[in-house]
């Protein structure tokens, strides 16, 4: 379903604070149909690329278009179209859930019809996993249960675009998993979705392309099957392990218990060769490069982790170190 018209298109895209680059000529490609994994470290710029996109921080330069429409320009026209979840969610505390998606719901144009309303809240609290919910205040909530009352948010005027910041934030591995699915349904309904996250192997489930930032910088953009494309070596498991091993004659670039690696080979020419001398294979195929490794071959160090002090800089913009982009994300426009 991805290929479609651009849903989600900046160039140049760039911010500063002062003298600090936090966003540094971003050229996002999003298209109709996307699942979209936004990477980086902490501090790399996303969550202001993010904000950027709803309009709540206005770039220093370049050009954005969500939806066929230039931000912040048409804004207005934009977000109606757009379900968001940015960071923890946010709520009245003293309300409930239901009272909170209720406030939602009459703000801003779009369908708000009373005799509707306790309907379709009804629907996005079932499909989040809160249909059982009491009329509790959110300030008694579990972290869990904050973040998917933020997800019903998003959801609740059937958004063309869901643009989510770490949506599975304090589930246990069964609502991770809820949401998961909840996401490719919304996909395959037409919904495209653009995710900030730090869980990789959930993205590898349920993105079908990526951009990783790095300082600022988008360093890496392409379709996630690409990338993970085969590394040309050969994953082996063997009871047979040792004398596999004599037999592939120094192939074998690294072996853990049963488990070997071959270097410059076709998984069906290794399986052949092991079998025809009387070999166990219990497990054998290509081997393919994780997005973990591909985040971390293109990226640096987040802003939680402080080292001594670089020498000092000089003339011109300079990048946002780690730290100062992590303190600079949370600046107002």
């Amino acid at each position: 379903m991805t290929g479609g018209p651009a849903v989600i298109a900046t160039t140049g895209l760039t911010k500063r604070f002062g003298p600090v680059l936090a966003v540094d000529h971003v050229d996002l490609d999003v298209r109709a149909g996307d699942r979209y994994g936004f990477l980086g470290p902490n501090g790399s710029g996303k969550t202001t690329v993010v904000r950027m996109l709803l309009g709540l921080v206005y770039a220093s330069s370049g050009t954005i278009e969500v939806l066929g429409s230039p931000v912040p320009r048409r804004i207005s026209r934009v977000l109606p179209q757009i379900g968001a979840l940015v960071e923890a969610p946010s709520a009245y505390g003293h309300l409930s859930g239901r009272a909170n998606l209720a406030l939602i719901d009459a703000a801003g144009p779009g369908p708000r019809g009373r005799r509707s309303r306790k309907r379709r809240i009804a629907d996005v609290l079932d499909r989040v996993g809160l249909g059982g919910i009491d009329d509790r205040a959110v300030r008694k909530y579990s972290l869990g249960m904050r973040q998917r009352l933020g997800l019903a948010a998003a959801l609740l005027r059937s958004p063309r675009l869901l643009i989510l910041d770490e949506p599975t934030n304090g589930l246990d591995p069964r609502g991770i998993r809820e949401v998961r699915d909840l996401l490719a349904e919304l996909n395959a309904a037409g919904t495209t979705i653009f995710m900030s996250s730090h869980q990789l192997a959930e993205v590898e489930q349920i993105c079908t392309r990526v951009g990783v930032v790095d300082r600022g910088r988008l360093v890496l953009q392409d379709d996630l099957d690409a990338l993970r494309g085969p590394t040309g070596r050969v994953i082996v498991r063997s009871p047979d392990a040792g004398r596999a091993a004599a037999l592939l004659d120094g192939r074998v670039v690294e072996r853990d218990a049963d488990r070997l690696i071959v270097a410059n080979a076709e998984p069906e020419a290794v399986n052949a060769q092991l079998v025809a001398a009387g070999l166990r294979v219990a497990e054998i195929g290509a081997e393919r490069r994780s997005l973990e490794d591909l985040v971390l071959s293109v990226t640096g160090t987040g802003s939680d982790r402080v080292d001594t002090a670089p020498a000092s800089r000089s003339g011109g913009s300079q990048k946002a170190s780690p730290g100062e982009l992590a303190e600079t994300e949370g600046s107002s426009r």
